[in-house]
């Protein structure tokens, strides 16, 4: 079955962002020699499950905020729900969606990036309810 393989991450300021996503999660970035400013960002290890992706510069108009999200969702696990809720506001993001149990999963909350995109934050724990 297909899986996700890369994600691409819009951004009005992309230094703003990297910088976000390099405080919260410790992602690197490397920019990309090609035609078009664009990064690779690198997730963690090849040798560990995961995806990598790009983050480039936003095309066309802002999001409009209330506005349904008309995008991929990327999740990322997290080891605790809770601290990276408070890197995610310390390092000038929003907290959109508190955390929350899945039961039989884990917690779960949804942030917005320092650009306005959303991301899931997942901690595995099986007895969450």
């Amino acid at each position: 079955m297909p899986r996700p393989t890369h994600f691409e991450i819009q951004a009005g300021d992309p230094a703003r962002a990297i910088k976000f996503y390099e405080s919260v999660f410790g992602w690197s970035f490397q920019k990309w020699d090609g035609p078009m400013p664009y990064w690779l960002v690198t997730t963690g290890p090849d040798s560990k499950p995961g995806i990598n992706g790009g983050l480039h510069a936003r095309m066309g108009p802002a999001p409009v905020e209330g506005q349904a999200v008309i995008a991929f969702v990327c999740t990322v696990e997290v080891d605790s729900v809770d601290a990276y809720v408070a890197k995610t506001q310390n390092a000038g993001g929003k907290i959109c969606v508190p955390k929350m149990p899945i039961p039989g999963i884990g917690w779960l909350a949804y942030g917005n990036d320092t650009e306005g995109n959303i991301f899931g934050m997942m901690q595995p724990d099986p007895a969450a309810k």
